[in-house]
């Protein structure tokens, strides 16, 4: 099902040829062409400063390719039905001299979990399929004012996968699934054949689009691993910022404990000016975690696009359970070992980063992964919605409950619902229209959970979660060995810095084999997944992660745009 916006749209690009008035556009004989294909924001900038692209241009382009490529990916929940008009009106600003910094005039998109009032907000379910929130996100509403043309929603994990535990990754009920660029075929393995593909996308956030160039950038949501997950996958640059960097208000949450938006695009340069676009000029009353980290000047994070960043920085190489098996406590089988081609690629990321000036200490453990107390080992802290263990983590249950309310009280009573019980009660009045193919658990679950009664064992365990992550995790380690950061492969560190809320930036690097699953059927060959090099720091640490991530990048260049069809 996807939203009638999105083929109103599509149907314009199909005249794409015509001025606003209804007239043929001359043809641009008198300057050099301009193409969207793995165009950089500053490549993008800079050809409309010297007026070989109008803003209005790059809209159509890429209108064009998602008219194109749409059916192969499915990488667009709705499609902005104002964009030409907002591109042309920022086009005019640009002629007068006026101009909001560097994303003016830039085409972006939002994962369909963040308000915007151009376009529905769904997060991906049938149940607010139409709804149109009347303010904006504050994020949201940053990015406009910076310039940014917000052109489209992204396909993602059904309520950014905290919907049904045993749905496939991004599938929602409104648009069913999006496919990744670098292998975009249906999975054809029995129990696998509901009409996955055969390459993850990689979280909740999907990067499909930007990896195909429909937008140039696009922000997604991170709980437990979205935006770090799915940039490695589409072999994305992204920064999972610390948590209240970007405001989460006008985001349909899973929880405030953990929950954080940020940007994925094709360079470390894209994403740093992202960020500073989408972060705002002070503090959101509504959103006290972004009086956390200090602002930079003008939001500026390009000063930190350094190609010498690496030299003398001292990187940390955690191994037991991130590449190296361990037997944790309790358990009879090791675990956290890590497939041979990965650690040849990150063997090979480690030897750049030396090439590069950097100090490696290798290995650097984390303390809470290698502690024999099972309640204090973050390996073991699995989330209570997936698994019911004595180490499970409470906080998305409670914080479900508690912040999924707050986000539908905020809604002006536009939303269809007061409460998350009356979400789950309508999902189940109206299983025929496809609410419950994958179930509701991880809902129900969050509506089991009582506040008033639950509140001190969620307590203890974001209390866990804290420690974990942080005194006895991510500081422990860096403070031990006076670390600049810790390095990881893919996504292998979402789960310690996600639980409290610490930055992650990811730079593309390696293919390696797709080996997921059982074996393939005879004559169909997985094509190799991307998967990227992911630098994990303190809180408010961006800063510093982006000189090391940019170096990285700039010693290494390793994207790879997706070769077939786009």
């Amino acid at each position: 099902m996807k939203n009638t916006f999105l083929a109103t749209t599509l149907l314009t690009a199909a005249t794409l040829g015509l001025t606003s008035c209804g007239k043929a556009a001359p043809p641009l004989t008198t300057r050099a062409p301009f193409n969207v294909v793995e165009a950089s924001i500053p490549d993008m900038q800079q050809a409309m400063a010297e007026g070989r692209v109008t803003s209005e241009e790059l809209v159509k382009q890429y209108l064009i390719r998602i008219a194109t490529y749409e059916n192969v990916i499915n990488a667009a929940i709705a499609v902005n039905p104002h964009a030409l008009e907002q591109a042309r009106k920022l086009d005019e600003e640009r002629r007068s001299g006026n101009l909001r910094g560097p994303m003016h005039g830039i085409p972006i998109a939002l994962k369909d979990n963040i308000q915007d009032i151009d376009m529905p907000t769904t997060g991906g379910s049938i149940g607010l399929a139409g709804f149109v929130s009347d303010w904006d996100a504050p994020m949201t509403k940053n990015l406009k004012d910076a310039g940014a043309i917000i052109l489209a929603k992204t396909t993602l994990s059904e309520f950014a996968g905290y919907f049904g535990t045993g749905a496939p990754g991004t599938y929602s009920s409104i648009s069913g699934f999006s496919f990744n660029p670098y292998d975009p075929r249906r999975d054809p393995r029995p129990g696998y054949n509901d009409g996955r593909g055969i390459l993850n996308t990689g979280g909740s956030s999907s990067g499909t689009g930007t990896a195909a160039n429909f937008w140039a950038g696009n922000f997604g949501t991170e709980t437990g691993g979205s935006i770090i997950g799915p940039s490695n996958l589409n072999m994305l640059a992204a920064i999972k910022p610390t948590i209240g960097r970007i405001s989460r208000w006008g985001i349909i949450p899973i929880t405030m404990d953990q929950d954080s938006a940020g940007p994925m695009g094709k360079s470390v340069t894209d994403v740093a000016i992202m960020l500073g676009a989408a972060e705002g000029k002070q503090p959101d009353p509504n959103d006290p975690a972004t009086m956390s980290c200090t602002l930079l000047p003008n939001n500026d994070y390009t000063p930190h696009l350094k190609a010498e960043g690496l030299k003398g920085a001292r990187i940390g190489v955690p191994r037991l359970g991130y590449g190296v098996e361990i037997l944790l406590p309790g358990e009879t089988e090791p675990r956290g070992g890590m497939p041979e081609d990965q650690r040849k690629a990150y063997e090979e990321a480690i030897a750049a980063l030396k090439e590069a000036g950097a100090d490696i200490i290798d290995p650097a453990d984390i303390p809470s992964a290698i502690t024999k107390e099972p309640m204090r080992n973050v390996l073991l802290a699995g989330e209570c919605d997936i698994e019911l263990t004595p180490t499970c983590l409470s906080v998305m249950n409670y914080g479900m409950h508690r912040d999924f309310n707050i986000w539908l009280a905020a809604q002006n009573g536009k939303a269809p619902w007061k409460t998350i019980d009356e979400f789950v009660a309508w999902n189940e009045a109206n299983k025929n229209l496809g609410t419950l193919r994958y179930g509701q658990d991880a809902l129900t679950d969050a509506v089991n959970t009582d506040l008033e009664k639950d509140k001190a064992t969620y307590e203890r365990d974001q209390k866990r979660a804290l420690d974990m992550g942080g005194a006895n995790g991510i500081d422990a380690v860096l403070q031990e060995h006076a670390l600049d950061a810790l390095l990881f492969m893919g996504g292998r560190g979402t789960g310690i810095s996600n639980r409290v809320g610490y930055p992650q930036i990811t730079v593309p690097f390696a293919m390696v084999a797709n080996s997921g699953g059982p074996p393939l059927p005879e004559g169909f060959n997985a094509k190799p997944q991307p998967m990227g090099i992911t630098f994990t720091g303190t809180a408010c640490s961006e800063p510093r992660l982006i000189e090391l991530a940019y170096s990285f990048e700039q010693a290494t260049n390793r994207r790879k745009p997706p070769e077939e069809i786009f």
